[in-house]
């Protein structure tokens, strides 16, 4: 039994490499992701699944819950940081990145308010994993699942991620330390015409 973090599927937005709004959707591409991602998560029979109710993620679990007939179910605090007035800006352009920035943006939220906020999602999910008997999915973003990576769990020899991939998969132990036994995986996506982007933004 595990735990298995999730990010969502590509939107234009990522491939594009602006900071995206709340009601950012998936991308053709990203739809065509979560589609080969749930038939993947389908062989793990996992038992529950919670999410991000933001679009995209919201999307890439109903993929998931329509391949293992399990029931949705959402969370606010694995929304993905709010970059404030930045939102609908390129990357590029501003300068920042989102993976790093330690400035506030504008009517955003603080790096160090979206830690607490992510570690309260992570014992949520831990909370709720320990209710179940058996594997609890997580759909989320980008910079929440390097967040957890980087404050919540147990690397142990693995190398943290330069970027957290579209629909990749990473498998925590249920028990304290919380060990990474898959790291940002997307072997679901090998050979298929939506591998993925490296060029595209990871979390915004």
């Amino acid at each position: 039994m595990s735990i298995i973090l999730i990010r969502h599927g590509e939107t234009l937005l990522n491939a594009a490499r602006v900071f995206q709004p709340f009601d950012t959707e998936l991308g053709p591409r990203g739809l065509e992701q979560a589609r080969l991602l749930a038939q993947r998560i389908a062989d793990y029979a996992p038992v529950a699944i919670l999410a991000s109710d933001m679009p995209r993620a919201h999307k890439t679990a109903q993929y998931i819950s329509e391949a293992t007939g399990l029931t949705l179910a959402t969370s606010r605090l694995l929304h993905e940081r709010n970059f404030g007035d930045w939102r609908g800006q390129s990357h590029d352009s501003l300068g920042h990145d989102p993976a790093t920035v330690t400035e506030i943006p504008p009517n955003g939220e603080s790096r160090e308010v979206f830690a607490k906020r992510v570690e309260e999602a992570f014992n949520e999910a831990v909370s709720l994993r320990a209710k179940l008997q058996g594997t609890l999915v997580v759909v989320s973003h980008g910079l929440v699942i390097q967040t957890i990576l980087e404050n919540c769990v147990a690397l142990g020899a693995q190398t943290m991620p330069h970027r957290i991939a579209n629909t990749s998969v990473t498998v925590i132990d249920t028990d304290h330390p919380f060990t990474v036994r898959t790291l940002n995986c997307t072997l679901h996506l090998d050979g298929s015409s939506v591998a993925e982007d490296a060029k595209s933004l990871s979390g915004g």
